[in-house]
């Protein structure tokens, strides 16, 4: 698989140091690029070093990605138990494979796996959420109860990584407006939005309802597609929340 002058990111970036991006003033780096063959296809996997924790985010690539303008792009945030182990308290684990599936049928494009257990509260805190729904709280509720907001994400970090990839523009895959807020706010051009609705369980549709109902995120469980064709007309008009 052609590497798409990935190398060359490393060398490039051997001695960056910039203001960063965001409040955090997040800075990153490329640091090593490495052939991934899944069973989702052949990808490049490049992992980057960031100032500002010791939490290693890597983007996950298929064909050559730099100077391209729309690369459809999926941002994932780390699941220990749904990635790993296959929860179905949430639909984290669909929403990955089919990203890399969907993906790996494409000329390019890009997955970021980001070290953000539990919407950014960690994993411990996560299962203390958990246990707070288990009680009968909604996502929102459990994380207020602990003390944070509903969903703590910074995109600043994933904004860098997408600007030092060299990537023009993307069609980012998504439900969720903040995404689409946050990346453009950090100056990256996102051309189009991607639908990317998984189908309910019984142990996750009230998550998924929470999500739709007190997260504004775009979410139809009327049988739409898991993911809308690359050539779809589908455009971001503004950022209020509304079904597809």
């Amino acid at each position: 698989m052609e590497s798409g002058g990935l190398e060359e990111l490393v060398a490039r970036d051997a001695d960056h140091e910039c203001d960063g991006v965001g409040p955090m003033q997040v800075c990153v780096r490329v640091i090593s690029v490495a052939d991934l063959p899944t069973r989702f296809g052949d990808f490049r996997i490049v992992a980057f070093w960031n100032n500002r924790d010791a939490k290693e985010h890597v983007a996950i690539v298929r064909g050559d990605i730099r100077d391209a303008e729309n690369v459809p792009t999926r941002l994932h945030s780390e699941c220990l138990t749904g990635d790993a182990i296959g929860s179905l308290r949430c639909d984290c684990r669909d929403q990955l494979e089919t990203a890399l599936e969907r993906i790996g049928t494409f000329e390019r494009g890009l997955v970021l796996y980001l070290r953000q257990e539990g919407r950014g509260i960690g994993l411990v805190n996560k299962v203390r959420a958990y246990a707070l729904q288990d009680e009968g709280l909604d996502t929102v509720e459990a994380n207020r109860a602990l003390g944070f907001r509903d969903d703590e994400r910074d995109y600043a970090i994933a904004a860098h990584m997408i600007t030092s990839l060299d990537v023009r523009s993307i069609e980012l895959m998504t439900n969720n407006p903040q995404k689409i807020e946050q990346l453009s706010r950090h100056g990256v051009q996102v051309s189009r939005r991607l639908p990317h609705v998984i189908p309910p369980n019984s142990h996750n549709r009230f998550y998924l309802e929470t999500k739709r109902d007190r997260s504004g995120h775009w979410i139809d469980f009327a049988g739409k597609p898991h993911l809308m064709e690359q050539s779809d007309p589908v455009v971001i008009e503004g950022m209020s929340p509304q079904p597809e």
